[in-house]
């Protein structure tokens, strides 16, 4: 017989993802910010794109996760695609805006910093859900 899945584990499981997206936040401000101020300096417009794309990628990771839960409570297949296309033309813009207003290339830092919030996810959360059988 297989591994049953409890009201209980899932319960631990939720409080594990919250916490999870709480640090995640918490962490890529903590490792970006402090480097787009001490590049801030010397180059402006980089820092400010770093900034930028750190705080887009934290909103984005949080409105991507809220979305999912909204999927999983309602089962709306076309809200969650529709949520998706809208984080993704808002932030479409804001990276825009930004090559507008400064170099072309100021769209490599605010990638960098948008993505941050991704890998750090992506290193934290096996980490955070290991369990032992």
């Amino acid at each position: 017989m297989g591994r049953t899945y409890g009201d209980a584990e899932s319960a631990a499981d939720l409080a594990i993802y919250r916490g999870l997206k709480r640090t995640v936040a918490f962490r890529s401000l903590l490792v970006t910010l402090p480097v787009a101020l001490v590049i801030l300096i010397w180059l402006p417009r980089p820092a400010l794109a770093i900034a930028a794309g750190v705080l887009c990628g934290i909103a984005n990771m949080l409105l991507g996760m809220r979305g999912n839960e909204w999927l999983l409570d309602r089962g709306n297949v076309a809200l969650f695609v529709l949520s998706s296309f809208l984080r993704l033309a808002l932030f479409g813009i804001v990276a825009a805006a930004l090559a507008l207003w400064g170099p072309p290339w100021l769209l490599g830092p605010f990638f960098l910093g948008f993505f941050v919030p991704l890998a750090t996810y992506a290193l934290l959360a096996p980490r955070a859900f290991e369990r032992k059988i």
